[in-house]
């Protein structure tokens, strides 16, 4: 029973503001309407009820005692009288098809008051048009008869149209006022979804109830100083990289000036760790970069067929995918993961495979190979720079440290997904949850018919 209701807290919890504005509110006017029922019930219509039955116990004695007292060729006239003025019907004799009433709650009030004032039991009974009083007077039962809808108090109605309107209205109420107050945080999220830090930053307009304008201002004041945060590490990264070009061309040039009678293997020893610095410095480039490309339309088939074409090492490929399917998309960067995820996968594995689909509207593709696979709590800290597992530490893999998380900043300024996964399957898709290696994949969002229009 914890565990259904910490669900059911749970689903309420990631349910959209105006759903759960829209819950709370009714849970409440309901608990409101049903204590305003109540109370309606007990100090009104019950009163209503017993006043109103009272009053038509005293006029159906007055009216049998009346009709007793008065001659036999008076009757027809009373009656008449009665018909005309108070809808009452007189008879002697038993209406066929009668049964006692034990449905009606306004019978039960009206035959408690008959027996007060008469002293006896009185008996209610029912045709398909009225409702008959037997009321005992003078040494005989006179049979009156009655409308009971135009004595019965419709209760249910009553609440039907309270619940149905008061529904209404907070419905309406609170449509107002979180349409109000979730339309500038439903721009904030989007805004916030997409912002990458880029120079194309639009300010959220500062308007509204003064809470949410504190919230769009301190917002554009994050977004701005995140902006130019991003601006200044980017210029700091690039200036120290290209100002090192300049001593490690001269070390390049001290190299190719050594004495002749060196020893070759030192001498390779000192370019090996040129090329390292200059991958390093590139690395850190291509790091401080981000988001700066513009996406445009391509082929996302022809392209990755390029890509893996152009790799010197073998890599397989199963792209399934349209070759009609073109897609705003930032090619440069898109490269530049692939490769990285590629190289990565050469440097840590062999059998490297890449796959391409379209799944739920997004372009999946996957970079697998057999090595000996990242572990699950790591496959989250691999996207930080510099970061290296303990076996790759003991192990010169020739990497900067920096490949993952270029890809990782790449993805992130360009609205992509990467993730990282044990290889679930060999080349021939025969499930092996057993096997090693690692899958990486990176989910590019389709665009929508309408931004697919309007591109196009």
């Amino acid at each position: 029973m914890k565990a259904t209701s910490r669900g059911l807290l749970d689903r309420l919890d990631r349910g959209s503001l105006l759903f759960r504005t829209n819950l709370v509110l009714g849970v409440s006017a309901f608990a409101i309407i049903l204590i305003a029922m109540v109370a309606l019930d007990r100090y009104v219509l019950q009163p209503i009820l017993e006043r109103s039955a009272d009053d038509e116990a005293a006029l159906l004695v007055l009216s049998a005692q009346t009709w007793v007292e008065l001659p036999p060729d008076a009757r027809p006239y009373f009656e008449l009288e009665l018909a005309e003025s108070h809808d009452l019907i007189i008879a002697d004799e038993p209406q066929e098809a009668e049964v006692p009433v034990t449905d009606l709650r306004y019978a039960a009030v009206l035959a408690s008051q008959l027996e007060k004032r008469l002293g006896e039991v009185v008996v209610l009974t029912r045709t398909e048009e009225l409702m008959w009083a037997q009321v005992p007077m003078g040494g005989r039962d006179i049979r009156i008869g009655f409308s009971e809808d135009r004595r019965s108090i419709e209760t249910l109605y009553v609440a039907a149209i309270i619940i149905i309107a008061g529904a209404a209205i907070v419905f309406l109420t609170s449509l107002f006022i979180v349409s109000r107050i979730a339309r500038p945080l439903v721009r904030t999220a989007n805004l916030a979804e997409t912002f990458r830090g880029g120079e194309d930053f639009v300010p959220l307009p500062e308007q509204g109830p003064r809470e949410l304008v504190s919230l769009a201002r301190n917002f554009n004041t994050m977004a701005t100083e995140i902006s130019a945060l991003l601006a200044n590490r980017t210029t700091l990264l690039a200036g120290v990289s290209h100002d090192l070009r300049t001593p490690l061309a001269r070390m390049r040039l001290a190299v190719e000036l050594l004495p002749r009678d060196l020893p070759m293997d030192l001498k390779a020893r000192f370019e090996r760790n040129l090329v390292a610095m200059d991958d390093l410095i590139g690395d850190a480039m291509q790091f401080a970069k981000g988001a700066g490309e513009v996406p445009q339309p391509v082929f996302v088939a022809a392209l990755l067929q390029d890509i893996v074409a152009n790799q010197e090492e073998s890599v397989t490929a199963n792209i399934e995918i349209s070759a009609n399917l073109r897609i705003p998309v930032a090619v440069g960067a898109l490269r530049r993961v692939l490769q990285n995820l590629i190289s990565n996968a050469i440097q840590h594995g062999d059998d490297v495979h890449l796959s391409a689909a379209v799944e739920q509207s997004q372009v999946v593709i996957c970079v697998d190979d057999a090595g000996p696979g990242i572990p699950a709590e790591f496959r989250d800290k691999v996207f930080e720079p510099f970061f290296r597992l303990e076996s790759s530490r003991s192990i010169n893999t020739g990497g900067s440290g920096l490949g993952l998380a270029i890809v990782a900043q790449l993805c992130q300024s360009h609205g992509w997904r990467v993730s990282i996964h044990g290889c679930p399957r060999d080349r021939s898709s025969a499930p092996k949850p057993s096997m090693p290696g690692t899958r990486v994949r990176v989910r590019l969002p389709l665009p929508s018919a309408r931004s697919a229009r309007s591109s196009s």
